[in-house]
């Protein structure tokens, strides 16, 4: 029996690796999409003017809680491994990093920030920097390959002075994990203000992330202790305005110890589904962004190209429009000069030169000129001529300005673009789809999808 029972777990741990190496590798690949140098998305989307983020490759978690609420314990549990150090004594003093890798390896501050460049601000905060760490574990436990957990200073209220800004810290850290781990211990100060503090500000902009637990919940004593100081714990929360909500959830949690068996009832495998259902939801949120992504650069692309039809069609009409003022520029001052020269030379001279029907189409090109001017007096010719000038002079001004042209795209820039859109919709789509089918295979018959 104990046999059977020893196979069937080996068989589900078989599969959970085998699911988490799937998952693994679908957001590696999105991920990879985005980031190729020659066809990534940002790459073309840089084209486009689109500020496109990559995805993450794996989740993130923060742990918050007041001194010795069981963080680091917890972390050490999920992966199996003793990456960080625990006991009352040895309490957490800055922010570490713990995620998998290749290796076992220990990180400082600047390594941390060349490893994760997303949080580099980090930096920006006076003392932080020598305070931030990574643990680098080879651990393939559980979804541990998909997680990065955020191990927190441990929160207490008094003098304690810390070498820097822990609420900033934290605040700024809440933003961009995707779950915050509030550890309640109930022998401790459960009902650390500095906790209650951080917690509440983080609530009031992000309460969908959070999950609370009442830690180390086998050391509370019996079960009418244990509601006691949940009770105790809930009401201090609910008589805050930003934490005071319906389906107030807080589990009881403690690490397992297989020597010394314990009748309170431990929840904690409901932290390890809540972390896969975020996975899970972190995965299907970067599939679907991964296809909202290749339409938008496709739209982009569609208007780049309108855009440069039109530019084209005005520049067709702006050249038109602009040779017709030039040729009116220069036709007036030259009938009005033929003109005159007509008026000093005699006939037979220009019939002689011009013969006949040329000296007939000169005369009827001179026609309108030849009017306008005999309806000119005399003494004010002169100022007809000036005007004529100027106005020839205007319609070359008229004519540059009409003329103007917008800059189009060149054959090579819009036949780049057209592939950059094909690649888009024929190889990134049809990749989108083939990782979406391989995600759903691992939960749906195949005759479903």
């Amino acid at each position: 029996m104990s046999g059977r029972v020893g196979k069937s777990r080996g068989t589900a741990s078989n599969l959970e690796q085998a699911t988490t190496t799937v998952n693994e590798r679908i957001l590696k690949e999105c991920h990879n999409l985005y980031m190729d140098e020659q066809n990534g998305l940002i790459t073309i989307a840089n084209t486009l003017d689109l500020k496109l983020l990559p995805p993450r490759k794996k989740i993130t978690i923060m742990l918050i809680g007041n001194h010795s609420a069981g963080k680091s314990s917890f972390i050490n549990w999920y992966i199996e491994e003793h990456v960080q150090r625990t006991g009352v004594a040895i309490e957490t003093q800055g922010f570490s990093f713990v995620t998998s890798g290749r290796r076992r390896e220990s990180l400082t501050g600047n390594a941390t920030l060349h490893l994760y460049p997303h949080f580099k601000p980090l930096q920006e905060m006076p003392g932080v920097l020598d305070y931030l760490s990574t643990e680098i574990s080879t651990s393939k436990q559980k979804k541990f390959p998909l997680v990065t957990f955020v191990d927190s200073p441990g929160l207490v209220d008094g003098d304690m002075s810390y070498p820097f800004d822990v609420n900033e810290a934290i605040l700024w850290l809440s933003e961009l994990c995707d779950l915050v781990f509030v550890f309640f211990d109930p022998i401790g100060q459960a009902l650390c203000k500095r906790t209650l503090n951080i917690v509440e500000k983080i609530s009031e902009t992000h309460s969908e992330k959070m999950r609370f637990y009442l830690s180390k919940a086998d050391e509370a004593g019996h079960e009418s202790d244990r509601q006691r100081v949940m009770m105790q714990i809930v009401q201090e929360l609910c008589k805050r305005p930003g934490l005071n909500r319906t389906g107030f959830d807080m589990p009881t949690i403690y690490i397992p110890n297989p020597t010394k068996p314990n009748r309170c009832v431990n929840q904690i495998e409901e932290v390890c589904k809540d972390i896969e259902k975020t996975i899970n939801q972190t995965i299907q949120n970067t599939l679907n962004t991964l296809e909202k992504d290749c339409e938008k650069i496709g739209a982009l692309v569609d208007e780049a190209i309108w855009r440069d039809n039109c530019a084209k069609s005005s520049n067709y009409r702006a050249v038109f429009k602009g040779g017709f003022l030039y040729v009116l520029s220069i036709t007036l001052p030259l009938a009005l000069l033929l003109n005159l020269f007509v008026g000093v030379v005699s006939e037979k001279f220009l019939q002689s030169m011009l013969g006949n029907s040329g000296y007939d189409m000169l005369k009827m090109y001179l026609a309108p000129v030849r009017t306008f001017w005999r309806g000119v007096p005399e003494e004010q010719r002169i100022y007809a001529g000036v005007f004529l000038i100027l106005l020839a002079f205007l319609l070359v001004y008229l004519a540059r300005a009409s003329s103007k042209m917008t800059s189009t795209l060149s054959r090579k820039q819009k036949r780049t673009l057209l592939e950059n859109q094909e690649y888009v919709q024929s190889v990134v789509k049809a990749k989108k789809k083939s990782l979406y089918t391989e995600y759903l295979q691992q939960t749906v018959s195949d005759h479903d999808l």
